[in-house]
């Protein structure tokens, strides 16, 4: 030590000194904690051990680029609802008009809740179980229900990519395999199929072809190997982007996160320039003021934005835990929101452009069956000649033609013209067909596309696009269970990840049976609303009401550099709790207004068919509602009354690199007097309380000391703290 130091001159001097740790660390080499007296924890040191808690605090992945980490977040929030929700929501609220709803509430509910979760991934860097055991350990549930409804969620979502996966291969042949009915032999008569043509060529091969539908959720069928198959290389292909974290998944990320905007752009320009294409972009941007008023329109608006930015799935915060502390994250949630909604927006375009094509496809196809029929009428002398405007030509009959004699019919022969089974025909009826989910993706897209020049190159493109859609959302998904597991339990990632995909596959086989489709619904539209909607108001809560939002704000401003805008202090205290609160009522609500079904595909009647859903099935909604919920009340229960601890007043103290750090820790409430620098409570000057309340990242709660009886230290000292040591 330095002769001039102040522990040397206290030693020649009688004058009392006051010195800090930082003085004294400041004249000292690194001290080893786990040998030293500094050793609060009474665990014996293990030099592999310390190696990776080093790593983990002060070497923890990092992206390799700010465009890696935003191509993330945008992957991630970026998804299939983009492509066939949001364009349906808008198609069956009101078109231009609930854009209005959509983007207010993208601002005063998404956008704060966006910012927060980042914010604390951010500051804390860990997963959301380390985030919430670290704000408020007795909502530490909040972290597992996250995890729990990320799996619940992947296990469903994976097998849409196999969907897709199946129609990508299936593409590569010319005339595209749904384009047609098949034909079967009866007998020496060779016939189309009836299923086929009593519905469409698409909707056949995708009940039958790819799925092999059964009739109800109560006929399994067994497996369909083909899907199983197709199931098998999706989760393969999601391991092999996660098996090295970030530092695979993120260059993954740079193809499936900007290929679908090539094939968006490319769809949009092609489509503009398809025969009806702008009929349908009318169509979409005409807007039904009316609707505005309608509060359903609001509830699936907010409803849309919750899960189109991805909050309460953890996997916004495990994305956001491997940046730096300085990271401008309110630019990031502002940028990934806003390309959030024009995605959706340049998707709708898309959507309408080739809806608008088909509408018109389908409309002359109405119009020339209906004409046949009037030909036939008029062969017959059911209908006379009379009735037809001489300017009427049927060799070239438009619609505006047919519209018209349609009229003149649909007048003289009031008293019996639903006998004659004639359609009225509009292309208006055709654009308001609402078609949603998978309906829109393989049914409706697929159809549109036969109809297109080189109709192979744009399904290899579109399935391409869907599949790299889904990867990137479920590289996110996955990131909501792997990262807070590997950050809690300190489990190998290879390994997890591998019995992660392994076990998810086996669970998934639920759902490439027969009957499979049915199971897909259910958990799309149980498994995730309600339990993520508690997660993210608790969410919330703990960050606004238990932590504190102007200790909140306090920290983002140390942390960003600049002040965040008033208004999210005002967002995160009062407006999303409430229109959180709002939300979930609405939605219990609608679950019990609504008793829960789902569509069958009725193979007798080449037609879907409402039907509720099963005693047994019934119990199985209810038990994934239940599970997800679940972590929330009982990490409470356990950590309110002491049946586990939860960490939160345990504390090590370790020297690093010439400052003091803080880590958490196993110490009992009675431990805590061992912070002081000495190892039996006995020998503490005074008593410290039963129970540390927590301070929340980078809290500088000076932690005094008075004279200790065997005259080591006779001073205070304040515990320097970093943004890192606060893991």
């Amino acid at each position: 030590m330095p002769k001039n130091s102040k522990v040397t001159q206290r030693e020649h001097s009688s004058e009392h000194v006051t010195e800090s740790v930082a003085d004294l660390l400041a004249h000292q080499e690194p001290v080893d904690y786990k040998r030293s007296v500094l050793n609060v924890t009474g665990e014996t040191w293990d030099k592999q051990k310390e190696g990776d808690e080093d790593l983990d605090a002060e070497n923890r992945p990092a992206w390799n680029s700010k465009l890696q980490y935003i191509l993330a977040q945008i992957g991630y929030s970026v998804g299939l609802g983009n492509v066939w929700r949001f364009p349906y929501l808008c198609q069956k609220n009101g078109g231009g008009a609930y854009l209005v709803p959509y983007l207010v509430l993208l601002i005063i509910i998404g956008l704060p809740l966006f910012f927060l979760e980042l914010a604390v991934g951010q500051r804390i860097r860990r997963g959301s179980i380390g985030v919430w055991n670290y704000i408020c350990p007795r909502l530490g549930g909040i972290g597992y229900a996250s995890c729990l409804v990320c799996f619940f969620v992947g296990l469903y979502y994976n097998v849409i990519i196999g969907w897709s996966i199946f129609y990508f291969f299936k593409s590569f042949q010319y005339p595209l395999p749904w384009s047609e009915c098949p034909i079967v032999k009866n007998g020496s008569v060779a016939v189309v199929e009836t299923e086929c043509e009593r519905s469409s060529a698409t909707t056949y091969f995708w009940y039958r072809e790819t799925l092999d539908i059964s009739n109800s959720i109560s006929e399994s069928g067994g497996l369909n190997w083909k899907m199983t198959l197709c199931l098998l290389v999706a989760w393969s292909l999601v391991g092999l982007a996660m098996i090295k974290g970030i530092q695979s998944s993120g260059k993954v990320m740079y193809f499936s996160s900007l290929f679908p905007y090539v094939v968006l752009v490319c769809f949009l320009v092609r489509g503009l320039l398809l025969r009806g294409a702008v009929d349908g972009i009318m169509h979409m941007f005409t807007p039904k003021l009316d609707k505005m008023l309608d509060p359903q329109v609001w509830r699936e608006a907010a409803t849309q934005v919750f899960f189109a930015l991805g909050l309460g799935f953890g996997g916004v915060i495990a994305f956001s835990s491997y940046n730096k502390q300085d990271n401008n994250c309110h630019f990031d949630a502002t940028l990934v929101s806003f390309i959030n909604f024009f995605t959706s927006v340049l998707a709708t375009l898309v959507v309408f452009a080739v809806l608008g094509f088909k509408a018109n496809i389908m409309n002359e196809k109405c119009v020339v069956e209906n004409a046949e029929k009037i030909l036939g009428y008029l062969n017959t002398n059911v209908l006379s000649h009379d009735l037809i405007p001489p300017h009427v030509n049927f060799s070239h009959l438009t619609a505006k033609d047919y519209n018209e004699m349609y009229r003149v019919i649909m007048t003289v022969k009031e008293g019996h013209f639903k006998e004659l089974g004639l359609d009225a025909c509009l292309l208006e009826d055709e654009l308001n067909k609402s078609v949603q989910g998978t309906g829109l993706a393989f049914i409706a897209f697929t159809e549109a596309m036969t109809h297109f020049p080189a109709s192979p190159f744009w399904s290899v493109m579109f399935f391409l696009m869907l599949i790299n859609l889904g990867l990137g959302s479920m590289i996110g998904t996955m990131s909501g269970i792997t990262t807070p597991i590997i950050d809690t339990f300190k489990v190998r990632k290879e390994v997890f990840t591998v019995g992660c995909c392994i076990f998810a596959f086996v669970v998934g086989l639920i759902f490439v049976q027969r009957s499979g489709n049915y199971f897909v619904t259910m958990f799309d539209d149980y498994s995730a609303t309600l339990p993520l909607t508690v997660v993210v108001i608790l969410e919330n809560i703990a960050v606004a009401w238990i932590y504190g939002t102007k200790k909140f704000m306090q920290e983002l401003t140390e942390m960003l550099g600049f002040r965040p805008y008033q208004f999210y202090y005002y967002a995160w205290k009062y407006v999303s709790p409430i229109c959180m609160a709002v939300l979930m009522t609405a939605s219990i609500i609608q679950l019990g207004v609504s008793p829960p079904g789902y569509s069958a595909w009725i193979r007798e009647e080449a037609a879907e068919k409402f039907l509720f859903y099963p005693t047994w099935a019934m119990a199985i909604l209810i038990s994934l509602i239940i599970l997800a919920s679940l972590p929330l009340p009982l990490v409470f229960i356990l950590r309110q009354f002491h049946l586990v601890s939860d960490g939160s007043n345990a504390l090590s103290v370790t020297y690093k690199k010439g400052r003091m750090m803080k880590d958490i820790s196993n110490l009992e409430d009675n431990d805590e007097t061992r912070f002081i620098l000495s190892k039996v409570p006995s020998e503490t000057p005074s008593p410290m309380p039963t129970h540390r309340s927590y301070l929340g990242p980078g809290s500088n709660s000076p932690m005094e000391m008075s004279s200790a009886p065997n005259g080591r230290y006779g001073s205070g000292y304040l515990l320097a703290s970093t943004p890192e040591s606060e893991l």
